[in-house]
């Protein structure tokens, strides 16, 4: 294997070479001119690391555009941050709490943009620096002018030196997995019907795996990373409301293609399955274009797919329900709803991504003055939503933010009451190691350590035959950095903490010769570092993310069963003229979006810690995605009697009874199953199908199945199918028993994988 193909393997698309080879050839260039031609060790230190901060630890993806937008922010907050630090560096307790203040503030900001995350440690390097290096306000100009300098040539280098190509993870994938579904949708619906067109067995068989396989992929590429891949940009926020539209939408055609044999086929219902196809496929094609395209053959196919679905409501209301064809009417309906479920789901995509081509249409004064397309908030609301979904105890984002600012300020106050020479690399060791529990942490500590003391063996043994030959450390400069910036994807996290030492090394000696000690300095304040990291991941949440996990699941379905049963409840009240008719369950629904969404980081943070995973991940990913599908089921309710006039004549306390009673029982259940992932008690098996559910409801509503003209009413429909929603969460179900019973059954396990309580 060539060395470049093995580096591909460990560093795909070559980002981590790209990032560390404009570092190399930037920082050792800015270093120089503010040791060489400034002779300003404050310029210098903040030039180089602000170069090392802006460039080699960040790597913002997406339009040119997006990129130095996302830049110049940072700099300019790091700017900020540069003067504040400085201005709290000598005082030892105000410069920690000060620490601890900026630290939380920043890390819990990364929940609101995957841009924001992705710049968390080059944030904090910018106040670290100026804060844990006391020093007086007169020295705020030179330490600004170094930032401001690496700022700008950060800029520069990052559109002009190996720009990275324009990517957006989610959005190949989700086209891809657009397309494969609207093939099987085309193959189930031709195998069904018959005739020359129909496909081959084995043809079959491959579109229904390449669907498979394309949502898979989507959902792997959404978790691959430690946090949501979405910004704040209008695009990237509608691109990832795909991921769980596609899932859901899998999961309903893998039901809907269950056909029993000697059953009718419904011609109205497989019009609309094609006409989804149809939105699928021109969904497909937008997503694949960049900068907006023209939405007319989406919007023509979503408008089709509306009227087959009205011809195909019409239809079924017109089936003649009389008493004895009542379980006739019942099954008949079944193909239909199916069908309207399934077209609902393609609705969301099609939506989703017309108004994803929408917002990249927008002019520059559009973007510049916030103008969103209709039907999405603006930026700042979107910012405050997503914040405050994780001001709740349980969640993890909160957790870490927390325990780092702790961690960050307590290694500040250490590094200043301690007096050591270098007090920031002490904060930088705690930065480096402080993971999601105290196990992690304490795997990075070893490895921290032992980077570092490779890192300080290697520099010493380089010092030793060169000296005081500055000429020769400037021209290992750049190799060093080079190195620090591949070597953590190529090889290993202690292999950074020892390339990184290096370039410490180099640093330190080329601005005042010391040799060898310096290195010996950065072991003993790494060493005080991860000290403070240890104690803090001790104290504050050592369990881990697999206990937050459990609760995460817990709140997540206990409020998507509540929104649901507020959704029947809101149809329900919509559809009998002698009730009064209640709001929208808003408020709901916003909470189940809030816990699905501290759900998903819980989860990223699970799969990002290191160690065993007591349960199987599939099982685990099971349970995460049926929290989509049952709070997708309650838009699809409220949807469903959102189109209902509330007009129609007839007392349907009885209908409104029965369905009410079925939502509190299958809610009731999913309020069990979150008591059990909590308290690790029993998980009850899934409620059994009621054979007479049917004919109560039938019976319930028999004064509006059949219209003075014998037709059967749209509302009629929409309560029958309003019951088929309450079974799809009810058959939902049987496939999350046995991954909670494997959660409710293992306890966390500790060091060498053994089990402890």
């Amino acid at each position: 294997m060539s060395p470049l193909q093995w580096l591909r393997d460990r560093d795909p698309d070559l980002a981590a070479l790209r990032r560390a080879t404009r570092t190399a050839l930037v920082m050792p260039a800015l270093f120089a001119i503010g040791t060489q031609l400034l002779d300003d060790p404050e310029f210098a230190t903040f030039a180089a690391f602000g170069s090392f901060a802006l460039l080699l630890l960040v790597d913002f993806r997406g339009p040119i555009r997006d990129r130095v937008q996302a830049h110049l922010a940072l700099a300019a907050v790091g700017a900020v941050f540069v003067c504040l630090g400085t201005l709290a560096s000598r005082n030892a307790w105000l410069a920690a709490a000060a620490m601890a203040v900026v630290g939380f503030g920043v890390l819990f900001a990364g929940v609101v943009s995957s841009v924001l995350a992705g710049a968390t440690t080059s944030l904090l390097l910018a106040f670290i620096l100026p804060v844990s290096l006391a020093a007086p306000a007169s020295a705020i100009p030179s330490r600004l002018a170094g930032w401001a300098l690496a700022s700008a040539v950060s800029v520069l280098a990052a559109v002009l030196l190996w720009p990275a190509p324009t990517s957006e993870p989610l959005r190949r994938p989700a086209a891809a997995a657009c397309r494969a579904l609207g093939a099987r949708l085309r193959s189930d619906v031709a195998h069904l019907i018959g005739g020359p067109g129909r496909p081959a067995d084995d043809e079959h068989a491959s579109a229904i795996a390449e669907a498979d396989t394309a949502v898979r992929t989507l959902r792997r590429v959404f978790l691959a990373t430690p946090y949501r891949p979405t910004g704040l940009s209008t695009a990237t926020r509608t691109v990832v409301r795909l991921v769980d539209e596609l899932t859901w939408l899998h999961a309903i055609m893998v039901q809907s293609a269950r056909h029993p044999p000697g059953t009718p086929v419904d011609r109205a219902a497989c019009t609309v399955k094609l006409a989804a196809a149809t939105v699928l496929e021109e969904g497909a094609s937008l997503l694949e274009t960049l900068g907006g395209g023209d939405p007319a053959g989406l919007r023509q196919a979503m408008a089709a797919m509306d009227d087959a679905r009205a011809r195909m409501e019409r239809q079924a209301t017109s089936q003649v329900a009389a008493d004895e064809r009542i379980s006739e009417f019942i099954s008949a309906l079944d193909p239909s709803f199916r069908a309207h479920e399934l077209s609902f789901a393609a609705a969301l995509v099609g939506r989703s991504i017309d108004l994803t081509a929408a917002a990249e249409r927008r002019s520059w004064p559009e973007r510049l003055l916030g103008r969103q397309p209709k039907g999405v908030p603006g930026t700042l609301s979107a910012a405050q939503e997503r914040a405050a979904a994780h001001v709740e105890r349980h969640s993890v984002w909160l957790h870490n933010s927390v325990r780092g600012a702790i961690g960050l300020g307590l290694a500040v106050l250490v590094a200043d009451l301690a007096g050591v020479q270098h007090s920031f690399w002490v904060v930088l060791g705690t930065l480096s190691v402080l993971r999601s529990n105290a196990l992690s942490t304490g795997q990075n500590a070893v490895r921290g350590l032992l980077g570092t003391v490779a890192g300080f063996v290697v520099g010493a043994l380089l010092l030793l035959p060169i000296g005081s030959n500055t000429t020769v450390l400037w021209a290992l400069l750049p190799v060093a950095i080079l190195l620090a910036g591949v070597v953590p994807a190529a090889i290993s996290f202690a292999a950074g903490q020892a390339a990184f030492t290096l370039v410490l090394v180099i640093l330190f000696n080329i601005i005042a010769p010391t040799g060898w000690e310096v290195g010996l300095l950065r072991v003993e304040d790494v060493a005080i570092g991860v000290a403070v990291s240890l104690v803090v991941g001790v104290l504050f949440w050592p369990r881990g993310a697999a206990a937050a996990l459990s609760h995460a699941l817990a709140e997540a379905y206990r409020d998507s069963a509540s929104y649901l049963a507020r959704a029947v409840t809101f149809g329900m009240q919509r559809c009998d003229e002698s009730t009064a008719p209640l709001p929208a369950p808003v408020d709901e629904a916003l909470r189940a979006a809030a816990a699905a969404r501290r759900l998903d980081d819980t989860f990223r943070a699970y799969l990002a810690e290191r160690g065993a995973k007591p349960v199987p991940l599939p099982e685990v990913a099971g349970l995460v995605t049926g929290v989509a599908g049952l709070r997708l089921a309650a838009d699809a309710v409220l949807d469903l009697w959102q189109r209902e006039d509330g007009q129609a004549a007839g007392d349907r306390a009885d209908a409104r009874e029965e369905l009410v009673g079925s939502t509190e029982t299958v809610r009731g259940w999913y309020d069990d199953l979150a008591t059990s992932l909590v308290n690790r008690t029993p998980v009850r098996d899934p409620l059994p199908p009621d054979p007479t559910a049917d004919r109560r409801l039938v019976d319930a509503v028999r004064t509006d199945l059949v219209l003075e003209d014998g037709r059967a009413s749209a509302t009629a429909v929409r309560l029958i199918w309003t019951g088929d929603h309450l079974d799809a969460a009810r058959r939902l179900q049987a496939t999350l028993v046995e991954p909670a019973r494997a959660v409710t059954r293992q306890r966390e396990l500790g060091p060498r994988g053994r089990l402890r309580d």
